[in-house]
């Protein structure tokens, strides 16, 4: 039978994964090819994106990691504190920081503005200003947060490696 911290930790590890997954697959695969479009079709393809993600399958694992890494956290904390609790302390703190916070201040007030932009009425030169305000430094922060969810990913996973409590010698 398994505890409720260990329940936690699974759906924990599980909604991590999927994260840490989309956003590799995301800088591996989609920011390349949208990447070699012209601007207009670029843009109305970052805004197609930009909306579909904002769905219940995205919110469970984006929302699920940020309330469950804590949640697991404070269930695996006991004196003395064990290595568990220690990588997931810090998966918590990252994921919050450098994957919720990067995409909430950066990537989100970044699809917000681009959702402004009237495509369809849009000169050749307005698309090409629009793509330059918005392309590269989107890339560069989901850059960051790809790269802190992957992190996160390896803590949550050293966590599940390790013993819940340490053993006395």
């Amino acid at each position: 039978m398994f505890t409720l911290s260990q329940l936690i930790l699974a759906a924990a590890a599980v909604c991590t994964a999927l994260i840490a997954g989309l956003f590799y697959a995301y800088s591996c695969s989609v920011n390349p090819g949208l990447g070699r479009l012209p601007d207009a079709p670029y843009l109305a393809a970052m805004q197609s994106i930009n909306r579909a993600i904002l769905n219940p399958v995205f919110f469970v694992s984006f929302m699920g990691t940020l309330v469950l890494l804590p949640i697991s956290t404070w269930l695996h904390y006991a004196q003395p504190l064990s290595s568990r609790f220690w990588l997931l302390l810090a998966a918590t703190i990252l994921y919050g920081t450098a994957v919720f916070g990067v995409t909430a201040m950066g990537n989100v007030p970044l699809n917000e503005a681009l959702d402004t932009v009237a495509l369809s009425a849009a000169t050749d030169s307005e698309l090409a200003t629009a793509r330059t305000a918005f392309e590269q430094p989107w890339n560069r922060l989901h850059t960051i947060r790809t790269v802190a969810a992957v992190a996160t990913l390896v803590l949550v996973v050293l966590a599940c490696l390790q013993p819940a409590k340490l053993v006395d010698a």
